[in-house]
């Protein structure tokens, strides 16, 4: 396999405006500021725009790490079995270190999601906890939202394979190209414009909920009846949202949800997913789990059930909530009928939740507060955040108040 897939099949002028609203919509860069970016050697080609049009936009430096497929399955085949209780701690401080100095942070997602299938499933276990351990002080800085961060897809060939498995590599590469071009809505002539009108949108969904002030959410249909009680002064968020330093920034591109914080301790009933998990490498498909007092007591899956359990084994709160989020049946990743085997796209075609840790900023006054204060409003800790799908066409929501009484959210998947 060659470094570089040919690009000839991806249209260049769509590649360029998805460049540059990572830099100008997703991460709305600073004169000065620095950059840090992670990406798959295949996505080469939006790497070097993205680099571009952040110096256009006066970035200070730009420092992008680049991985590689073959790499990554080296080590599983020929790595020493103790390397997989290891991971490299110092690149991680030294991440975290750049964003306490205000370092932007982007990623380019577009490996192919089933690389490690074929893999030890405990090795994978193994090498992703470490990662997790040792990515925490940088994740934290992330999850606090104390900068401006951003992820973005770029077509890779072995991910286009997967999600177009009939269709000569070509085909496949221009058709995910397409549906990540209009998913990103860099398909049209104006896309700052375009993003503009959709995060107005759905700061109209936030303003409605942060308004309601519900004490939980009732999720019911098909294998479901649950009930999510949302955390103490939760804020709903969605599309663009500030940073602790100041920076408004779309941190996920595409994004159709809203989304605010579950409360650790208050979730109960069963769940089952509606779309399958692509977990680093492992499919994971047909969840089936059942929260007693917050957490998971029990969890079934049709496939990838030995990697699931593992990873609610993680820690403490790897078995409780840090988020719910709504997004309608009708949303045009839902609407293009394709599975992405990724979550930034596939969590945007459908209700979901998450396991692990939550997000500081989904509470009044987010950035002030302790991690105990937040821990003793119901907000999760954990080394991972995981979300999966949960919502269909056949998905009730009941917005529950403190006095019992119900607001229609969903109906049939659709907003109420």
């Amino acid at each position: 396999m060659t470094m570089l897939q040919r690009t000839s099949s991806i249209d260049p002028v769509k590649l360029d405006r998805l460049a540059q609203v990572a830099v100008k919509i997703g991460l709305q860069l600073q004169a000065g500021q620095d950059l840090f970016l992670t990406a798959p050697v295949a996505a080469l080609p939006l790497v070097r725009r993205i680099v571009e049009h952040a110096y256009r936009a006066g970035a200070g430096l730009v420092t992008p790490i680049l991985s590689d497929e073959e790499i990554t399955l080296a080590r599983y085949r020929f790595g020493p079995d103790a390397s997989f209780d290891r991971a490299p701690n110092w690149l991680y401080e030294g991440v975290a270190k750049a964003f306490v100095g205000n370092t932007a942070r982007l990623a380019i997602v577009g490996d192919n999601p089933m690389l490690l299938a074929q893999e030890d499933p405990a090795k994978v276990s193994r090498a992703n906890k470490a990662n997790s351990v040792a990515y925490q002080p940088a994740l934290e800085k992330i999850a606090g939202f104390d900068i401006n961060w951003n992820i973005v897809a770029y077509p890779g060939t072995a991910w286009a394979r997967e999600v177009f498995p009939g269709d000569e590599e070509d085909v496949a590469v221009t058709k995910l190209a397409d549906a990540i071009f209009a998913a990103s809505r860099v398909d049209t002539d104006d896309p700052i414009a375009a993003w503009a009108a959709h995060n107005a949108a759905l700061r109209a969904r936030t303003a409605w909920l942060n308004g309601q002030r519900f004490q939980a959410l009732h999720f019911s249909g098909p294998g479901t009846d649950l009930m999510v009680g949302l955390a103490d002064d939760h804020e709903w968020q969605g599309g663009a949202s500030t940073a602790k330093n100041g920076i408004t920034c779309n941190p996920n591109i595409p994004t159709e949800e809203v989304f605010t914080t579950p409360h650790a301790r208050r979730v109960s009933g069963h769940v089952r997913s509606t779309k399958p998990l692509s977990y680093q490498g492992t499919l994971i498909d047909e969840i089936a789990v059942r929260f007693e007092e917050g957490r998971i007591v029990e969890a079934k899956a049709a496939r990838g059930a030995e990697v699931l359990n593992k990873v609610l084994d993680t820690d403490e709160g790897a078995r409780r909530l840090g988020e719910v989020a709504l997004v309608p049946n009708s949303s045009p990743i839902s609407k293009s009928g394709i599975l992405f085997y990724n979550t930034l796209f596939d969590e945007n075609a459908s209700c979901h939740i998450a396991l692990g840790q939550c997000y500081s900023k989904c509470f009044l006054d987010g950035g002030k507060l302790t991690p105990e204060e937040i821990a003793a409003k119901g907000g999760n800790k954990s080394f991972i955040h995981i979300d999966w799908m949960i919502g269909s066409g056949e998905i009730d929501i009941d917005g529950v108040h403190a006095d019992g009484r119900r607001v229609p959210v969903f109906r049939r998947g659709e907003w109420a």
